[in-house]
């Protein structure tokens, strides 16, 4: 019998989308743990997220490339509290070139991370997820379904991580897990080493994501969003 407490996992949560996430459910009296590939970056916004409620943020440093990785961050949270109800897939990458430049290198790190990491993530949290009937939320983007000018990879890696996310959605009902992708447009975020200020206030935030988490994780349980496409509302803040 599950817990009275609830847990999330979310990979890549150190910072941008994924910490705005971590904030909207610790605020709704969830324990997060968060992954990044640094130990130090895991630790220092642990550390943060404990200061709105102490004791419900850990962090781990795991890469999503690993599936071992990714086995012993699922163990570390059951230790920690036993039980996993929600996992988000959210770690990501970008590189962004003509396929005339794109490295075979750029093109494998893109794959390996925004699609493979999150196989790797739902393999090792689905026997997790059957015991609680959690909810499984991969963060793909916009690009997954339109194509641009020197996304090769990078629409490469979300399109194929919506078609993976609606396919695993069909294979997991039946095991009472949900399964939603979230696929954004431009949000105020750290991607890409982009810098967030003021002149990105017309963006989604990465709040808006957390918020819109929250709002799937309390949808009525015979009721399942399973793409959802969320865009600002004014291109450009006209």
């Amino acid at each position: 019998m599950a817990d009275s407490i609830k847990t999330a996992l979310i990979t890549g949560g150190s910072k941008g989308i994924g910490y705005g996430i971590a904030e909207a459910l610790i605020q709704q009296n969830i324990k997060v743990a968060i992954t990044s590939r640094s130990e130090e970056s895991a630790l220092s916004a642990a550390d943060s997220l404990n200061q709105l409620k102490p004791g419900s943020a850990i962090g781990i440093a795991a890469d999503v490339r690993d599936f071992a990785s990714q086995k012993k961050a699922v163990e570390a949270i059951l230790a920690e509290w036993n039980q996993l109800d929600y996992v988000i897939a959210n770690a990501g990458v970008g590189h962004f070139a003509p396929i005339q430049d794109l490295t075979p290198e750029q093109w494998q790190e893109t794959i390996d991370i925004n699609l493979t990491g999150v196989f790797y993530t739902a393999k090792a949290t689905i026997d997790a997820l059957k015991k609680t009937e959690g909810y499984f939320i991969t963060i793909s983007s916009l690009a997954g379904t339109n194509f641009f000018e020197k996304g090769a990879a990078y629409n490469a890696s979300k399109f194929g991580l919506v078609g993976f996310s609606q396919a695993i959605m069909l294979d997991l009902r039946s095991e009472g897990i949900k399964v939603t992708t979230i696929m954004p447009g431009s949000v105020a975020t750290y991607f890409d080493n982009h810098q967030p200020s003021e002149k990105d206030a017309w963006k989604i935030q990465p709040e808006d994501i957390g918020q819109l988490v929250v709002d799937l994780i309390r949808m009525p349980a015979r009721t399942l969003p399973s793409k959802i496409e969320v865009r600002p509302s004014r291109p450009g803040g006209k």
